[in-house]
């Protein structure tokens, strides 16, 4: 979990190749409605946000149910939507990118998004509620450091 530009699918596409296992991007999950408010510059309210996490929780039930293990990369930015998200999970594991702003800032800079630009960045950094019960992971690391140190950290 963590902000736009933190490297969540980066890093959750490389930790889930690592382990063997599903990858699933929360971005993919959005509803025409949120993607197209934030396409619009508009960030997303709480309203916006609950189908969406009930969604996710529901994807992620399932495949518990089914015996799967599943990276899922999602900003998940408060500790009330990371509650929404693991809601009747019997494992899961939470870790939290943290990035410098100045280089969430340039990385934004340099990138495209298919609908989130640049400006939300400082709403999601308002909105952010650094989760005390994570893996903390300095995201400015390079993506391999960062995958063996959440490995070590989770044991697996």
């Amino acid at each position: 979990m963590g902000v736009s530009g933190a490297g969540k699918t980066t890093v959750g596409r490389l930790l889930a190749a690592r382990l063997g296992c599903e990858f699933l991007d929360a971005d993919d999950f959005h509803p025409p409605d949120n993607v197209a408010k934030m396409a619009r510059g508009v960030a997303l309210t709480d309203a916006d946000r609950w189908p969406w996490l009930a969604r996710l929780n529901a994807l992620l039930r399932g495949r518990e149910t089914q015996g799967a293990r599943v990276v899922l990369a999602c900003s998940a930015l408060k500790q009330s939507y990371r509650e929404r998200l693991a809601e009747g999970l019997a494992r899961c594991r939470l870790v939290y990118l943290r990035v410098d702003p100045a280089v969430l800032r340039a990385r934004l800079a340099s990138r495209a998004h298919r609908y989130m630009p640049a400006s939300l960045l400082e709403s999601q950094l308002a909105t952010l509620e650094a989760p005390s019960d994570a893996v903390t992971v300095d995201a400015g690391l390079p993506v391999e450091a960062q995958v063996t140190r959440i490995r070590a950290a989770l044991q697996l």
